[in-house]
């Protein structure tokens, strides 16, 4: 918070450049992460019986190590040519193109295509295997659960392109009316982005118990003390 109220907010210096990146690379990341969490959520949904051999243990690492290495690529590339920015008398193409263009859909606008059409997978599927099970359920408890993976999944999209969308939407339009978009204006929505990572926590809580048992064995230190790799959280 200090550093961004540093005369970074105003000068662009090397030092400023690399913390630039960094914010670039780890905000990337997170998108990604939530990318991939909703490709597990779908065959965990969608193809439950061969959720185990779908989402093993080499397909975890390769979409964490495509995360990471995709989102270091887009921090790099938008500090280089923030570098060659410098060299240019105008702002070279190329540039523009990397850093109000093609950053802002790899980072943001093709991850959260790919989310909003899975999540709108699993709801279908959702609401279908709900319907299916009214012989053992009466139709007001399916109906609940309707209306509740409804809401969970309206909150966690609604919150998360609210925090994301305003950000994205200004560093698109940049480059049309000439940067005229105030410093501090960018900031303040680049804080809203960041807060996503905050909100995400609570928003889990309140609609999953799994996740509060499992924050409850992580914070408790009851996960170095044990295997939990086959516990059952209600």
């Amino acid at each position: 918070m200090a550093f961004s109220l540093s005369s970074c907010l105003y000068h662009e210096n090397l030092f400023c450049k690399v913390r630039g990146s960094f914010d670039i690379s780890l905000s990337t990341c997170s998108i990604l992460n939530l990318c991939c969490i909703s490709i597990d959520r779908y065959y965990a949904v969608c193809h439950p019986l061969t959720y185990r051999t779908k989402i093993n243990h080499c397909i975890i690492v390769i979409m964490i190590l495509l995360s990471w290495g995709v989102s270091a690529l887009i921090g790099i590339g938008v500090i280089i040519a923030g570098l060659n920015n410098e060299e240019c008398g105008e702002r070279c193409l190329i540039d523009v193109l990397i850093e109000n263009t093609i950053g802002p859909i790899f980072s943001f606008y093709l991850p959260v295509i790919i989310m909003l059409c899975i999540y709108l997978k699993i709801f279908l599927v959702a609401q279908r295997q709900a319907r299916s099970i009214q012989n053992t359920k009466s139709g007001a408890t399916v109906s609940k659960m309707e209306r509740k993976a409804t809401k969970t999944l309206a909150i966690v999209m609604g919150v998360f392109l609210l925090c994301w969308l305003p950000f994205f939407l200004c560093i698109t339009i940049l480059p049309f009316i000439n940067n005229s978009v105030p410093v501090p204006v960018i900031e303040t929505l680049n804080w809203l982005t960041l807060s996503n990572s905050m909100l995400n926590p609570f928003i889990y809580a309140f609609f999953y118990s799994w996740f509060r048992a499992a924050f409850r064995i992580i914070i408790s230190g009851k996960i170095i003390q044990g295997d939990f790799t086959n516990t059952k959280l209600p």
